[in-house]
């Protein structure tokens, strides 16, 4: 029984594969942790409302942790969403950092500067740019960034590595969420175009000798890497 109530991901490489195992107890044990309050709830809350997935709790402190022992001044995020994954990375950063988010959705971004406000963060320290990724990415200043956070079109995150390791200064982390494509990303017979660009780019992050990757079995899979 316990084995059936175990998620296996795996991602083939030269004919074997690597496996990760995790129970659901495990994972729940994980996001309760360290718990949420009640700003952080009603982010939550709005994405829920949105129709649009935020990083779940565990994941959320692991960017929150990573934003704090990078002391990050400068932190790029790709999908503002609600305002969750804004929140955890803003009580990592240094007092006077400041989160650069980009979405589509002004809409969504003003929840977000309104979850940020209510966390008791000043308005400057957040810069909301509204638009597609690929678009406003390329405007933002090379090797300045300690810390960029992808969670937008997985379709296009491998054009989004290409952007962060240009933005990332020398031992910066670049981190993709949801690479586990909610289970997707496990099964071979799944090629859809957005899982494929998912495979290929949790290849390419493996593959570079200018990264050093972890895949990490939190929210619903985070890849992190560290730009040597």
């Amino acid at each position: 029984m316990a084995e059936k109530c175990r998620h296996r991901v795996g991602i083939r490489r030269s004919g074997e594969a690597a496996i990760t195992e995790f129970g659901p107890e495990r994972a729940a044990l994980a996001d309760t942790y360290v718990g949420e309050d009640a700003v952080l709830t009603y982010a939550r809350a709005q994405s829920a409302r949105a129709g649009i997935r935020a990083i779940g709790p565990s994941g959320g402190a692991f960017l929150r942790l990573l934003a704090a022992a990078l002391d990050a001044k400068s932190v790029a995020e790709i999908g503002t969403g609600t305002g969750v994954s804004g929140v955890y990375l803003l009580r990592g950063m240094r007092p006077d950092g400041v989160l650069t988010t980009v979405d589509t959705e002004p809409v969504r971004q003003q929840c977000a500067r309104e979850a940020y406000l209510a966390a008791g963060f000043a308005p400057n320290r957040a810069r909301f740019i509204p638009g597609r990724a690929l678009d406003v990415l390329p405007r933002l200043a090379d090797g300045q960034y300690d810390l960029v956070f992808c969670d937008g079109d997985p379709a296009e995150s491998r054009a989004y590595l290409a952007e962060s390791l240009r933005l990332l200064r020398p031992g910066g982390i670049v981190c993709f969420e949801g690479v586990f494509q909610e289970g997707r990303l496990a099964e071979p017979d799944l090629d859809d175009p957005q899982t494929h660009a998912v495979r290929e780019l949790v290849r390419d992050v493996r593959e570079s000798d200018r990264l050093l990757p972890a895949l990490l079995p939190v929210s619903d899979g985070l890849l992190c890497a560290v730009k040597r």
